[in-house]
């Protein structure tokens, strides 16, 4: 019987899993574990807050194609709650992490040990993770630990993914266990295949497809994860489909493929939700059908089902029928559904399917679209149009780079008319909409994929969160460029509380009255990378072409005015807020003769 210690052995179980990153932070609980990761061939990518840690992790995870779990390494207590925000915003957005945290000594439960969470249980730091991951376990014994880390790995990746939560006291790192107990776990990778979709279903919904004069594909976030873009290109293009997409789904087409329409919903265009009410057959897939992509699901706003028949294919059975009905619900993996549904229409259509005055529709409206924000798009006006910055960047950035957002215009102004051309290219938090995501993610998703041009897109209050991200670009060289869209304000929460309440108190940065905001480019230098600070529009362009050519972690301070995006789609926060003595209808849930429970005006 050989024995080793269990900080060893688990770093042995997470290389062969093939494990390559771990992102985190140290602590005391957690030190025994990093001694036996130092001489590991996993690289250790240390930050300075661990809710930095988990958006790195998540932005690695979905840059790798979320086919292995990023893993996050948190301390007890504080570290751990530090990094809920980032692990609860992967688990909205279905990316699997894998988080590794110490806890107190075993033999030390509830007797108030330094840091342990304990008001209503002892040592019970791991149920603060229950509401948004799928499993957490605190493990007792160390003969356990293998037993839960293969559970662990094999659940963030199957049916719909997402984070897990392993909790280890620190003590169990240091004990020796025969060694027996990992190698029986560490090869045990069975092959797990994806739900798919059966002949007799796929052929179903294609003659729904086929034979409707006004049908749309509608992806989501799942059809990216899954790898299914192409397939789901191939179909649009076979059977000449409409496509819009979610938030989350952009890329699932590329932007300029004839039958990419765009995005629907809050910051949908008129064109996109107008296109997707007047849909007589639509398949969602990949998608929870949520609020924003859907205008908070008001009746005639982006979507009308019915009378439009709903096909819905989703991982995850409880979101089938959730928000709409549906004719057609099958529960399975988005890529395997969608190659089924296309051999079964290259079976059934062999010539395809013509619907040339649709694809004329479509170029006609993009053409008008285009047209209304072109001198926008190349106003010479200082501070600059968000606009112009998103047109620069699209000139600059390979049709490969990555574009991670944070919220904002960098987020909503990108759904809505930044061009996405690769799937996966466009990382943005969806779920919970951190402010404070991009610059993190940005780290993750530069580490995984160092070969592509990285741009994390952040306004001034996301970036003046927390600037840390610079040190580890610093440190470990992440040639991630930070580009600051400075309007020295929260710019959509000052747009809409002056929209509504013809104020701007709480949202704007001032100092002394006039509008402030700290020098980015001043605090990159400070942490040892590279920072710009624009004074003119025309310099944007050139200044972010050379930093990244750089291949070196950068730092761009440009000023944005406060201009908030065009919202063509319906939010119904602009039907709830509402000033002292304004008289204003509230919309109630009404029952129609034909149609039960709309959202009439």
């Amino acid at each position: 019987m050989k024995k080793d210690l269990v900080a060893y052995q688990l770093v042995k179980f997470l290389e062969s899993r093939g494990i390559e990153k771990i992102f985190g932070l140290c602590g005391h609980t957690v030190i025994g574990f990093l001694d036996a990761l130092k001489d590991s061939r996993i690289r250790f990518i240390s930050v300075r807050h661990e809710q930095i840690a988990a958006h790195a992790a998540d932005g690695y995870a979905r840059a790798k194609g979320c086919t292995l779990p990023g893993v996050l390494l948190t301390h007890l207590g504080p570290g751990l709650a530090n990094a809920t925000t980032g692990v609860a915003e992967a688990g909205l957005n279905s990316i699997p992490l894998v988080v590794i945290a110490g806890d107190v000594p075993s033999c030390y439960f509830g007797r108030h040990p330094h840091q342990e969470v304990n008001m209503h249980a002892d040592a019970s730091q791991f149920e603060i993770y229950r509401p948004f991951v799928k499993r957490a376990w605190r493990v007792d014994r160390p003969e356990l630990l293998p037993e839960v880390m293969d559970k662990a790995f094999r659940l963030a990746v199957t049916g719909r993914p997402g984070p897990v939560l392993v909790s280890v006291p620190m003590d169990l790192f240091s004990m020796e266990i025969d060694t027996r107990f990992f190698d029986q776990r560490i090869d045990n990778c069975p092959k797990l295949p994806r739900p798919g979709l059966d002949e007799t279903t796929a052929a179903e919904i294609v003659t729904m497809l086929a034979k409707a004069e006004h049908p749309i594909l509608y992806p989501g976030g799942g059809v990216i994860s899954s790898g299914a873009a192409t397939a789901l290109t191939e179909l649009a293009t076979h059977l000449e489909i409409p496509v819009l997409y979610t938030l989350m789904g952009k890329g699932s087409i590329p932007d300029d493929h004839p039958l990419a329409v765009g995005m629907t919903g809050f910051w949908g265009t008129g064109f996109n939700n107008s296109t997707a009410m007047k849909a007589d057959v639509m398949m969602a897939i990949g998608t929870r059908l949520s609020e924003a992509d859907c205008s908070s699901w008001y009746f005639g706003e982006t979507f009308d089902i019915p009378p439009t028949k709903l096909i819905h294919i989703d991982i995850n059975q409880e979101e089938i029928g959730r928000n709409y009905k549906t004719v057609i619900g099958a529960v399975c993996d988005a890529k395997m559904a969608l190659e089924a549904i296309l051999a079964a229409a290259r079976r059934l259509y062999s010539n395809g399917v013509k619907r040339s005055d649709i694809v004329q529709a479509i170029a006609r409206e993009k053409a008008v679209y285009q047209a209304s924000i072109a001198d926008a798009r190349k106003s010479g006006q200082w501070p600059m149009r968000p606009e112009r910055i998103l047109a620069d960047l699209r000139d600059v950035l390979p049709r490969d780079g990555f574009v991670v957002a944070d919220v904002g215009w960098n987020k909503n102004g990108v759904g809505q008319q930044f061009p996405i051309y690769e799937a996966g290219t466009f990382v943005a938090p969806g779920g919970l909409a951190t402010m404070g995501y991009g610059p993190s993610a940005a780290l993750g998703v530069k580490v995984a994929r160092p070969d592509r041009k990285v741009v994390a897109l952040i306004g001034d209050g996301g970036m003046g969160a927390n600037v840390s991200p610079f040190a580890t670009g610093a440190v470990e060289n992440i040639a991630v460029v930070w580009v600051v869209m400075n309007n020295c304000a929260f710019g959509t929460i000052a747009g809409l509380e002056n929209q509504h309440y013809r104020h701007q108190f709480g949202t704007l940065f001032e100092r002394d009255g006039p509008p402030y905001s700290p020098d980015f480019a001043a605090i990159a230098e400070a942490y040892g990378i590279r920072g710009y600070r624009i004074e003119r529009p025309e310099d944007f362009k050139p200044v972010l072409k050379e930093a990244l050519e750089l291949e070196k972690p950068c730092v761009i301070d440009v000023r944005m005015e406060n201009a908030p995006v065009v919202t063509e789609g319906c939010w119904n926060i602009n039907d709830i807020f509402r000033r002292r003595g304004e008289d204003k209808p509230w919309r109630i849930w009404s029952w129609g003769e034909e149609t039960p429970w709309r959202m009439e005006k």
